[in-house]
């Protein structure tokens, strides 16, 4: 499905033993790693945690990326053979993309709000991406509440696919989601240990900076933990 505006693309890769090294330094490089790249508006190059989940061990293979492309030709060439995504695939012993676009946007990541560019679904699958900054002076307290939340997460009626990810250790965190519909999504963010994870980082002033997006799913390709997302 293309359309006009703003199309993001979220790359998940779980780097075979000799790619890691290479991995790595991506991270290190942050932005840099994908300096050049035509059409692209906003990309960061995060961690994950161990097996892709949101604990504070990092894993040594799992990684992703959260790109934002001016146009759906734009992601195209940059999926493309010969693509700036190439490197990540060739290295990877499994991974998926999943291109996106915004219906619902609140906050802004590194000071860059996500434009919206597409209108609400009325069925079919959805995803959501919430990031934060956290103080450092908040961040026991935050961990604190983060064996809760992941339980209640990865026990959610409707969801597909939950990856925790993050650009530094402890303080900036990202996880991403897919369900099979906004009745599910909304049913996870309305209750339980997420519900009373967010009012209470609301009250104590958790964040420094924070995002919170709501996509439709344009397109998915690979497969994540041996299935596919789609």
């Amino acid at each position: 499905m293309s359309g006009i505006g703003p199309v993001v693309l979220v790359a998940l890769i779980d780097f075979e033993q000799a790619g890691r090294l290479w991995g790595w330094s991506r991270i290190v490089m942050r932005e840099r790693a994908l300096s050049g790249i035509p059409g692209l508006r906003f990309a960061k190059v995060l961690g994950s945690g161990h097996e892709g989940g949101f604990g504070l061990r990092p894993s040594a293979s799992v990684q992703g990326l959260f790109c934002v492309f001016e146009t759906d030709a734009h992601a195209d060439h940059f999926q493309g053979v010969g693509g700036g995504l190439d490197p990540w695939r060739q290295r990877a012993r499994e991974w998926c993309t999943v291109r996106l676009r915004a219906y619902s946007s609140r906050g802004s990541w590194s000071a860059s709000p996500l434009a919206t560019s597409a209108s609400a679904p009325t069925s079919g699958p959805v995803a959501s991406l919430t990031r934060a900054s956290i103080r450092p002076d908040r961040a026991a307290a935050f961990w604190r509440m983060q064996p809760a939340a992941e339980r209640s997460l990865e026990r959610a009626r409707g969801v597909r696919l939950a990856v925790g990810l993050g650009e530094a250790p402890l303080l900036r965190q990202a996880t991403f989601s897919i369900w099979n519909d906004v009745a599910s999504m909304d049913a996870y963010a309305r209750s339980g240990a997420h519900q009373e994870a967010i009012v209470a980082a609301a009250r104590g002033k958790f964040f420094s900076e924070s995002m919170f997006v709501r996509f439709t799913l344009c397109e998915v390709q690979g497969t994540w933990k041996g299935r596919a997302l789609a």
